[in-house]
């Protein structure tokens, strides 16, 4: 039995006001639908137009023949044939990333306008050590923010990492380095020097105690000796540094006499000391 809300609803007339339904009649879930409805209450009026015919053409009979069909053979599965082995006479190169170079390779030749930099003194640097640049000239003095513990009086270096060189017209600038084969920068070691003594107290709340932190750094000295661009091409460079690898050598075997006479010295001044507390 149906209420009387709800027959009055199924019993009225579109053309009347649309009456909503209580709440409890409500469905309990939303159902998605694709088509649309139209708020109005009136549907729009719809007008018929007559389409011309024109008298149809009488359509041939249509005859039905049966298809023969033949028994259907056993499927077998079809195994593709491998491809045909691809011949070919062209050589192909090995991979360049694999390959050793060359001896035949061409050897590696400075930019043009290096060259014009060369003959143009005097020149400077921007030599980096321990990720610190440092703006050099021949003959500048230079006093390192750091100790260099093997390196003594005496050693010659060579910085061999360099951002760029120029001179007053030209400026070579590498990507991020210039190539080491195109300049020689030779450092001496002149000496360490020490800053004066510091010292700091600590203490904390609530403690009596102070305590005394001495700290004394200590620097090396360097000299610029030797600043060159070379633009003449590598084998320029070799025997540059060839010769520079033999002064090293020479050095380092006048150091070692020194310190032979030294320990020689060293040793006379013990025995004469012996000698004469026997006395």
């Amino acid at each position: 039995m149906l209420t009387p809300i709800l027959r009055r609803v199924l019993l009225q007339s579109p053309s009347q006001s649309i009456v909503l339904l209580p709440t409890f009649l409500l469905p309990w879930r939303a159902q998605l639908s694709t088509v649309t409805h139209t708020t109005s209450l009136h549907p729009p009026p719809t007008t018929f137009q007559p389409q011309k015919t024109s008298p149809a053409a009488p359509s041939p009979p249509t005859t039905f023949q049966p298809q023969k069909t033949s028994p259907a053979a056993p499927s077998s599965p079809t195994i593709p044939s491998p491809p045909p082995p691809q011949t070919s006479t062209e050589h192909q190169p090995p991979d360049s990333s694999l390959s050793e170079p060359s001896p035949n390779a061409p050897a590696l030749q400075p930019p043009p306008l290096l060259k014009s930099l060369a003959v143009q003194p005097p020149h400077y640097i921007i030599a980096h050590l321990h990720g610190r640049p440092y703006l050099l000239t021949a003959g500048d003095k230079l006093r390192l923010p750091f100790h260099l513990a093997n390196a003594p009086i005496g050693t010659m270096l060579r910085f061999n990492r360099a951002s760029a060189l120029g001179s007053r017209d030209y400026t070579f600038r590498g990507s991020p380095w210039v190539d080491e084969r195109f300049f020689v920068c030779r450092m001496r070691v002149l000496g360490v020097e020490g800053e004066p003594m510091r010292i700091k107290e600590k203490t904390k709340r609530r403690n009596r105690r102070v305590k005394r932190v001495k700290t004394k750094m200590r620097f090396t000295i360097l000299r610029c000796v030797e600043l060159k661009v070379l633009g003449g091409g590598v084998g320029e460079v070799e025997s540059q540094m060839g010769e520079v690898e033999g002064q090293m050598g020479e050095v380092e075997g006048k150091m070692g006499e020194v310190q032979g006479q030294i320990r020689e010295v060293k040793g006379a001044g013990m025995e004469e000391g012996k000698v004469q507390i026997e006395k």
